[in-house]
């Protein structure tokens, strides 16, 4: 691991792994943390290049990033966890489980998607126009390649294709907001991949555990706690 991943952690218990998206730290989670860590080890993790992390030497891609994960659950001696992430933090805890699947106990996915298509066309246009530009200055500009780098992930990344989600043997959440980024039918589509998964909707955007923390903490801690039925 060429760098060191900043984290916070509060709480004993089943260790539980918060994922935050594209462009944002680990603050995103101050609704969850003090919540879960009643029950659980929480530990808050800052991406690669995000919040205190440093941006290291590493590809700056969904891959590099949930290699990064194994590498700190190495390094912190953990060997199971429950992963939560959200938006592209749910695209990286869904490659590290499709390639770790023995490291992972229950897994979250909040406002996940498999690839640009499962974004509505609003949002990612946009964000694609945005790569183009920044790519363009990126070589003359640092901040424009920090842009480009963080809208590529929006744009080249996760692509994962949904016959390997059918081998998953993870329990795994899905969730997302009624007015979510990600199409509802996207999101029906994950789930409806995954061998043993459940769909919730809450009402909001993009944004329902910063939001509508109340209810997306009371369906994940249910998921969490409830009894497996095999």
């Amino acid at each position: 691991m060429d760098i060191a991943l900043h984290y916070i952690e509060k709480g004993t218990g089943t260790p539980l792994i918060l994922l935050h998206g594209n462009g944002e730290s680990l603050a995103y989670f101050e609704n969850q943390i003090e919540y879960f860590s009643a029950k659980y080890r929480v530990i808050a993790i800052d991406t690669r290049g995000h919040g205190k992390s440093p941006r290291g030497e590493a590809p700056f891609t969904i891959r590099q990033f949930a290699q990064d994960l194994r590498d700190f659950m190495d390094l912190h001696s953990i060997e199971k966890a429950h992963i939560l992430g959200f938006s592209d933090g749910g695209n990286i805890a869904l490659v590290f489980a499709l390639k770790y699947p023995g490291r992972v106990e229950r897994l979250i996915l909040n406002g996940a998607n498999l690839d640009a298509s499962g974004v509505k066309p609003s949002v990612q246009l946009p964000i694609e126009a945005g790569y183009r530009i920044a790519s363009l200055f990126a070589g003359r500009n640092q901040e424009a390649r920090k842009h480009a780098e963080l809208l590529g992930l929006m744009v080249n990344d996760p692509n994962i294709r949904r016959e390997e989600l059918k081998k998953l043997p993870v329990k795994t959440l899905v969730i997302a907001g009624t007015k979510d980024m990600i199409k509802a039918e996207h999101t029906r589509l994950i789930w409806e991949s995954l061998p043993k998964a459940e769909l919730v909707f809450l009402p909001g955007d993009h944004f329902i555990a910063n939001k509508n923390a109340r209810e997306f903490n009371a369906v994940v801690e249910r998921f969490l706690e409830e009894n497996d039925k095999n």
